[in-house]
């Protein structure tokens, strides 16, 4: 449930303009969950999500920059406790995740920023990973392994 609601307010933060805690709140409750101030304090504590100012002046909600910034631990054992298998076809990774977690999954190896690694597109079990080439296929996957395999 918990990662089920993580992934849906990164949805929710991408497609509204979510300025409060409270209207977070009031999403989260339209959209079916039952959630209290301090679940989705704690939510956005482990998100690691922050408030940028939108070209109109108002700060908002977003995942955050993480560029300049190794990846957290956090997104790494979402990734981990999320995924179910992956196989490759050509330039293409299609990775299984748990219901409802293809898109906390690809929030997580977007923060990775791998070299090769042309972007993802998620749906509600299966995440699309593409590179730029086939022979750099490997290199992806095994930046997956080293996740899948690490034991924190």
């Amino acid at each position: 449930m918990r990662l089920s609601r993580q992934n849906k307010i990164l949805e929710i933060i991408k497609t509204h303009e979510v300025e409060t805690q409270d209207q977070l709140l009031t999403l989260l409750r339209e959209s079916g969950y039952s959630v209290t101030q301090a679940t989705v304090s704690r939510d956005i504590r482990e998100l690691q999500l922050v408030k940028g100012q939108g070209k109109d002046g108002k700060y908002r909600y977003t995942s955050g920059n993480y560029e300049n910034r190794p990846i957290s631990d956090r997104f790494k054992k979402i990734f981990r406790e999320t995924t179910l298998s992956y196989a490759c076809a050509q330039n293409l990774i299609v990775v299984k995740t748990l219901p409802g977690c293809a898109g906390a999954a690809g929030e997580a190896i977007d923060t990775l920023s791998l070299e090769h690694m042309v972007g993802s597109v998620c749906g509600d079990n299966t995440m699309l990973v593409i590179a730029d080439k086939e022979e750099n296929v490997p290199y992806i996957t095994a930046e997956f392994d080293k996740i899948l395999n690490t034991n924190e």
